[in-house]
């Protein structure tokens, strides 16, 4: 096992990660990375963003997250493509394993892991994932074009997905358990005025159900939450967006967390219930969960770790 002491451990690598890698190497702290299973994390599955600020076209996620993380080891970032496996905030300075036998030694730690998509939990749902149902709109919605999708959720993530999919489905159907959605107004106005884009209220997926060889997803069983009734669509895809699981399962019993696993932070700062572990990002935040918003905590955090580590060592 190689031991590395150091400054400040960032363990995730999405805009929070990167940003907080930018800023703690800035401050001359020589921060290490480690990157996680995903690296860039969420927007690297996100191909239009318009409303990341000082772009006045469309970029791209991908390419956002390639140019944050050139400017972090520009400034002196060290990365480690490997992923954290154990950590203990019992004592500073603070331990982290990684699955390639590292050893972090860190006088501060930064958590940006990120959240995870939110799964139905269907058997029938895990039969057909990859083979007609996906998570992610951006990079599966091509293999279905001219063909009937549906879309369950009803956010600004299920909103967005639908309309992205009119790109290339014949028709999108949007399933929602209410008789309301709770997306943005100017995304349901886009929504509503989309011809190609059907709605089925109070509605829930009780079923997928297709083809074993090839697999192949055909068609949905959906049921009526007010009456029970059920009823079958014919369908190619389907694709689920009904919000996200914070990916803390690593730090459970290490720190405090709410009841849905979120991270929390005191108010006004990154600073986790331990001093010198500080959260940023989606990780912690179940409100916004914006590029922008976590790069914003990246950043909050990186000076809260300066400033521990200036009075602390």
């Amino acid at each position: 096992m190689s031991k590395i002491e150091n400054n400040v451990l960032i363990i995730g690598s999405g805009p929070a990660g990167y940003t907080a890698a930018i800023y703690a190497a800035r401050a001359n702290l020589k921060p290490h990375l480690v990157s996680g299973l995903e690296p860039g994390g969420q927007l690297t599955i996100t191909t239009d963003v318009e409303n990341y600020p000082g772009f006045g076209d469309v970029i791209q996620g991908p390419w956002l997250m390639e140019e944050m993380k050139k400017q972090a080891l520009n400034v002196g970032t060290i990365f480690h493509n490997d992923i954290v496996t154990s950590v203990n905030f019992d004592n500073n300075p603070f331990i982290s394993n990684t699955e390639s036998g590292k050893e972090f030694i860190s006088k501060a730690v930064i958590i940006a892991t990120g959240a995870q998509a939110r799964w139905l939990n269907l058997e029938s749902e895990n039969k057909f994932k990859g083979f007609g149902i996906s998570a992610c709109a951006t990079c599966d919605g091509f293999f279905f074009k001219d063909q009937i999708v549906i879309v369950v959720g009803g956010g600004n993530s299920a909103v967005e997905e639908a309309l992205f999919l009119t790109k290339f489905a014949s028709k999108v159907i949007l399933i929602h358990r209410r008789d309301s959605l709770r997306a943005e107004k100017i995304l349901q106005d886009r929504l509503f005025k989309n011809n190609k884009i059907e709605i089925i209220w109070e509605s829930k997926v009780k079923e997928f159900i297709g083809e074993d060889n090839p697999q192949s997803l055909k068609e949905v069983l959906l049921e009526n939450t007010k009456n029970g009734k059920t009823s079958k669509i014919k369908i190619s895809g389907a694709f689920i967006a009904i919000g996200h699981d914070p990916a803390t399962s690593l730090f459970k019993g290490k720190i405090d967390m709410d009841s849905e696993n979120y991270i929390i932070t005191k108010n006004d700062s990154t600073e986790t219930s331990i001093k010198g572990v500080f959260a940023a990002g989606d990780v912690k935040d179940k409100i916004y969960r914006q590029a922008v918003t976590a790069a914003g905590m990246g950043c909050m955090a990186a000076l809260e770790a300066e400033k521990f580590i200036a009075e602390n060592n």
